[in-house]
């Protein structure tokens, strides 16, 4: 009897694993792994972004400010959170009516929008893949435009040498 159950055990641990092999790991998801970039409505972006230079010491841009870090698994690799005012007058928020957006950088955007999509959370848009990184925007229980970036930091930093930018540390 006992060995009529290890057989079964056995044949239906191969079996499950012959059938049920779908390529995906047991891993949990990895989700958000940081903030990205807060970025946020105003009347005049420019003195804003004069604003915090001046009385905060942001390295500003034409974009914002880009704060550079290091990373918590891996700290000889750098990684950027984007600071970014915008016109109160802008549409890239939409459809949310708030004014702020969040960025969260996230590991694989791809397996992490299937699952988003199995949860039945909105998903706004379409994976725009760019040379830094990976985005797609969801809407949140309240409403509010998410953006989710998996980041190409090699590039992004590259980027951000090329216009001359200069991050705050």
């Amino acid at each position: 009897m006992t060995a009529l159950l290890v057989m079964a055990f056995a044949g239906g641990f191969a079996f499950r694993s012959w059938v049920g092999d779908s390529g995906e790991s047991d891993a949990p998801l990895k989700r958000v792994t940081g903030i990205g970039g807060i970025f946020f409505k105003c009347a005049d972006p420019q003195k804003m972004r004069d604003w915090y230079k001046t009385h905060l010491g942001l390295n500003t841009n034409e974009y914002g400010a880009v704060f550079e870090w290091r990373q918590g698994a891996d700290s000889t690799k750098k990684g950027f959170t984007q600071w970014s005012p915008f016109s109160e007058k802008t549409k890239y928020f939409e459809p949310s009516t708030k004014d702020f957006m969040i960025n969260y950088r996230v590991h694989d955007l791809e397996a992490l929008v299937r699952q988003l999509k199995k949860e039945n959370v909105t998903i706004a848009d379409s994976i725009e893949a760019v040379e830094y990184g990976k985005f797609v925007h969801i809407i949140d229980v309240e409403g509010n435009k998410v953006e989710l970036w998996e980041p190409n930091d090699e590039s992004y930093e590259k980027l951000g040498k090329q216009t001359g930018a200069t991050t705050t540390k």
